[in-house]
Order: structure tokens, then sequence, then C-alpha cells
């Protein structure tokens, strides 16, 4: 078995295409765990007994399991020899799907809801984990090529879910996710490098100096904050757009909502691009590039009413722009971060990640209240704003 250290001299075959091709699948594969269940609240609170207030917890404890994993298990990946953590963290999910598959009451389905997010920031230690097999000069397409993965991950699986239930039920989707992670544990952990990190910390050293990076960083806290923008108004724009076409102008049903986010995979060709631009040292302009886009996305959707064929094809290129946008400005940043040094990439992935996934949960929240309280005028003005906000704050930046 090959076994890699951080910036070490690497063998001519570690970044052959089927070993990025298996990266971009599990990434893909893991992060899909954390999306199964949103279009399927409603028959699963039916069924475990849970009351329609309650019902959000289904998807909430998942994250707050997601974002505990992320400050306190992806740190570990410059501490732990990565490909036994990856594979530790797998198997967990893998429990956790099981687990989820076959209760039947409220409490023990939550519980495996919390393990199913820890479980799923294994996802967080491959990205770093590409990060260091790659040369400099290509560090960018290889991440971004991981990214796509993960991307079509996240955009394949409420679909996914969606239609799997319909023909079956909820608990196939939770089964077949179970068995898929097992296999993926096994492969992994055949085919897997070993990654040896270089940091000598003990854990409690390892989250203090995440504290002193969080503060003293200044290229962090710039890339997670501008990515805390387009994913706050990404994840407004797919809890809203359901709404949206489920109500009285389009009438769609789950089929035809599952079938529109299909539409958003096309927005995953932005990470490959995005990783190229980086290595080429064009960050700054593209940066500012797919803000602008992100913010036309919600534009777009103000210049046509709604019920029409035209406003579905606006909507669904309105998907792309914004889908495209976050995907792209996501590689953008992990390139700028992963160049500060491989001793502290999984500390610096876990505090980006961390930033813009809460601002995706408030931007999830928020859209609800602004669509019940402003319909879809209000969601798209936010959507204009917070992305040029953003490039307001980009164009303070002196270096």
């Amino acid at each position: 078995m090959t076994t890699i250290a951080s910036e070490l001299p690497r063998p001519p075959d570690i970044l052959s295409n089927w070993l990025t091709i298996l990266l971009a699948m599990s990434c893909g594969l893991i992060v899909a765990n954390l999306y199964y269940a949103q279009p399927l609240i409603g028959p699963i609170a039916a069924d475990l007994g849970l009351s329609p207030q309650s019902a959000g917890l289904i998807v909430t404890v998942t994250q707050l399991g997601y974002g505990a994993g992320l400050l306190l298990i992806v740190p570990l990946g410059d501490l732990v020899e990565n490909r036994r953590l990856v594979v530790g963290i797998t198997s967990l999910g893998a429990l956790a799907l099981l687990a989820a598959a076959f209760v039947t009451h409220p409490l023990p389905f939550l519980i495996a809801g919390l393990c199913i997010g820890f479980g799923s920031v294994a996802v967080q230690i491959l990205i770093p984990y590409a990060g260091h097999m790659a040369p400099p000069e290509i560090r960018g397409r290889v991440v971004g090529n991981v990214t796509t993965g993960l991307m079509i991950g996240v955009l394949l699986s409420r679909p996914a879910s969606s239609f799997i239930a319909a023909a079956s039920s909820w608990h196939a989707v939770y089964k077949v996710s179970a068995c898929g992670m097992i296999l993926l544990a096994v492969v992994l952990h055949r085919m897997l490098p070993q990654r040896l990190p270089t940091a000598r910390l003990g854990y409690g050293q390892l989250l203090a100096s995440m504290m002193h990076m969080a503060r003293t960083n200044v290229v962090l806290r710039r890339r997670a904050l501008y990515q805390a923008a387009l994913f706050g108004v990404f994840s407004m724009f797919w809890t809203t757009a359901p709404l949206l076409l489920a109500g009285p102008a389009f009438h769609l049903t789950q089929r035809g909502i599952a079938m529109f986010a299909l539409a958003g995979v096309a927005g995953a060709i932005a990470a490959p691009l995005a990783g190229r631009v980086a290595d080429r040292g064009w960050t700054r302009p593209a940066t500012a590039a797919v803000m602008l886009l992100t913010a036309g996305g919600f534009a777009l959707t103000r210049l046509v009413d709604f019920g029409s064929t035209l406003s579905m094809a606006v909507l669904v290129i309105a998907a792309i722009a914004i889908d495209f946008g976050v995907q792209a400005n996501v590689v953008l940043g992990y390139r700028t971060l992963f160049a500060q040094g491989a001793e502290s990439r999984g500390r610096l992935n876990g505090l980006y990640m961390t930033t813009f996934f809460l601002a995706g949960a408030a931007g999830s929240a928020i859209g609800g209240w602004a669509y019940a309280n402003g319909g879809w005028a209000l969601v798209s003005w936010i959507g204009i704003a917070l992305p040029l906000a953003a490039l307001i704050y980009l164009a303070t930046d002196s270096e």
C-alpha cells in the first residue's frame, strides 16, 4: 500500500484518473446523505408520528450533526492518518443510515439523523486529501474535479430520494444508501493511499489553533464570507423554489419538482472550470464574475410573470446560473486556502465549511420567512443583494 506525507515527492501514479474519479464519486455519495430527507419530510414525519411543527427536526438534526463534525472531526485530518479516518467516519454513517431505515419512533430516528450528519463529514476530509496529493501547479484542477462529484451528489440527492420513495418507500432510500456506504468504506480502505499528517499537536491544541486561525487569517475570513453570501442565497433558492413550483403559478407535483432539481446539475461543470481558472492565477476576477452571475440569476426571475412556459425556462436558467456561481466560488476558495500549506488544510477546511454551512442554514430559514411574507419578490431581492454585498467586500481587498 502506498503511503504519502504532506508535501513529500509522490509516485507518478498517485494522481491516476481512476483515483480522481474514485474520490469524486465518494464525495458525491457521502454528501448526498445530508439531503435525502429534505423532500421526504412529510412521509417520514407521518410514519414516525411527528407533528407538522416538529417535522423540520428531521433535517435540522442532520445539519447539526454535520456542523459538529466539521468543527470536531474534520480538523483531525491534520492529525490522524487520513485513510483510516475517512473509513471510520464513513462506517459510522453507514450504521446510522441502517438505524434510520428500521426505527419506528421519533427519538431514535432523530439520533440516527444526528449521526448521519456526523458521518457525512468524511467528504470534507477527502477534499483536502485530494489537495495533498496534487502538485501545486494542478492543485486547483484536481480539487475542482473532486468537488464536481460533491456538487453532483448535492444536486442529485433530492430527486434521487424522491424517485426511490415514489417507487418504494422512504425506508428504501436509507437502506440503499447504507449499503452504498458499506461498499464504499471497503473500497476506500483497499484503494486509497495512506496519508500521514506532519502536525504534532494534541487534540486540544488542534482545536485551540483553529480559534487562532479564525481570528488572524485574513484570507480564510474573506473566502469564508464570500462563500457564505453565495451559499446562503443558494440555500434560500432551493428552499423556496419548490414552494413556488408547487404553488398556484405552476402546480407541479413532487415528481415535477424533482425533474426541475435535475436542471441544476448542469451547474456542476463550474467546479473543474473554476479549478483551472484558479491555477492560472485568475482567482480575483473569477470571484467577482461568479458573484455577479449569482445575483444575475435572481435578477433574471424578476423579468417574467410566473405561470408561463417562458417563466419556467427562466427559472431553469436562473437555477443553473446560481448553482454555477456557488460551485465555482467554493473551488476558488479551496484553491486559495490549500495554497497556505499542507499542515493546516484540515483545520482551514473545517472553519471554511462551518462558516458557509451556517450561512446556508440561515439562508433556508430566511427564505421560508421571506417567501411567506413577501413572496418570490422578496426572495429575489435578497438573492440579488447578498452577492452584491460580497462583491463590495471583495473590492475592499487591496491585495
